[in-house]
């Protein structure tokens, strides 16, 4: 689990167009590590401890904005329907009311009714911004208080940079519009610091929208073209289309990107992906990568929906740097 809270603490992305090594980072480390748990899990035989690696996979998948989300959600609620899932049990109820509190980000009541049943406290602290961005549209602003104080207390024990930003946001989204810009000033000055990329992505988006709000267009500019670029870096593509939404509001175009540099793919599927070119079957490309047939199956079907082909040929055709 420590693989996991750090790669989503980080959630840094790769892009299949860059130069090999470019842009490595945690949240493809979380989906590889999730992937390669799964058929071990289901080897053992019982069912039950298949249910933390997809709940894994359903919240990077999620974070992502990914359409196989609900896919792993459905998997997630029949194994624990079906089979006892013993300790981690707990792990996976917070991991799937995480994962179903950003599939309906944008309805902040549904949203809430979910991120409130969060009740580890990583995982929480991992999901303030999230939580309070819903507490605060769902007009719960007692509630946002409730976890900022939580958060305020962590961050004043650890010193931590990333906790402190997260507390900045979090009271610019609770003080008065007039003293909010302040707060959020210092929350990404505390992002500077931190590698937690997602969080300063949603600072700057937050920040453009209050200026935008408060008719400062030309200001919130600034903020809302840095927004989209991060979330784009991310493969967060559920919020780089909000915020290019707002980026559109406040007068300006954002610059499209060619298809092939839309298309995000983890390390582990740019491997697949690359030596299933090489036209090697995936017995061949299982033993250089040293994983099993398996795990190659299950990174070649995530190819073939994030790049929408159906076939070996397709993928093969498509005009990709790997």
């Amino acid at each position: 689990m420590g693989v996991l809270v750090r790669a989503l603490a980080e959630g840094r992305r790769c892009r299949p167009p860059a130069p090999a090594g470019r842009g490595t980072g945690a949240w493809p480390k979380a989906d590889g590590a999730a992937a390669e748990a799964l058929p071990l899990a289901v080897g053992t035989g019982h069912p039950g401890p298949t249910a933390l690696p997809t709940a894994q996979l359903a919240l990077v998948a999620a974070l992502r904005g990914d359409d196989v989300t609900d896919r792993h959600l459905d998997k997630v609620t029949e194994i624990r329907d079906k089979h006892p899932v013993g300790i981690t049990d707990g792990l996976v109820a917070d991991l799937t009311h995480w994962t179903r509190g950003l599939r309906v980000a944008t309805q902040p009541a549904t949203a809430l009714h979910h991120l409130e049943q969060i009740e580890g406290p990583a995982y929480r602290r991992l999901a303030a911004i999230g939580l309070f961005d819903a507490a605060i549209r769902g007009n719960r602003p007692a509630l946002a208080r409730t976890w900022l104080a939580e958060l305020e207390q962590f961050a004043a024990g650890t010193g931590l940079r990333g906790a402190t930003a997260v507390v900045e946001h979090g009271r610019a989204l609770l003080v008065a519009d007039s003293d909010a810009e302040a707060h959020f000033q210092r929350a990404l000055a505390a992002h500077t610091g931190s590698p937690r990329l997602p969080n300063r992505a949603r600072t700057h988006l937050a920040f453009g929208e209050h200026l935008r709000r408060a008719r400062r267009r030309v200001d919130a500019r600034e903020h809302l073209r840095t927004a989209p670029a991060l979330f784009e870096g991310l493969g967060a593509t559920s919020w780089a289309q909000r915020a290019a939404q707002e980026l559109r509001a406040s007068g300006e175009s954002v610059r499209r990107r060619d298809v092939a540099t839309a298309t995000e793919l983890t390390p582990q599927e740019c491997q697949v992906a690359a030596l299933v070119r090489q036209r090697l079957s995936n017995r061949d490309v299982a033993a250089h990568l040293f994983v099993s047939s398996r795990t190659v199956d299950f990174h070649l079907r995530n190819c073939y929906a994030k790049l929408g082909v159906t076939s070996r040929a397709e993928l093969t055709a498509l005009p990709l740097d790997l």
